[in-house]
């Protein structure tokens, strides 16, 4: 899933993928702004089949944040 989420993320923005951590920000480390974000969640909707909630998804600071919330979603 992570390999998933690292192609996403460089879709979006100029970021080498072999830096992109469970620990990196998206908008202090990757670079994303808000529309990037919300473009992005879009896609990874259909990517990894989860429905965001927009309220919880606002939470997910990290890129290990989002892995965990997808991750929840799917496990139920």
């Amino acid at each position: 899933m992570m390999d998933k989420l690292k192609e996403l993320i460089t879709q979006y923005v100029e970021v080498d993928p072999d830096t992109i951590t469970r620990d990196s920000r998206f908008i202090e480390d990757l670079g994303f702004n808000s529309y990037d974000i919300m473009c992005m969640l879009g896609d990874a909707e259909t990517e990894f089949d989860v429905t965001i909630d927009e309220e919880e998804i606002m939470k997910c600071k990290t890129v290990g944040d989002l892995l965990d919330y997808f991750g929840g979603q799917n496990n139920g």
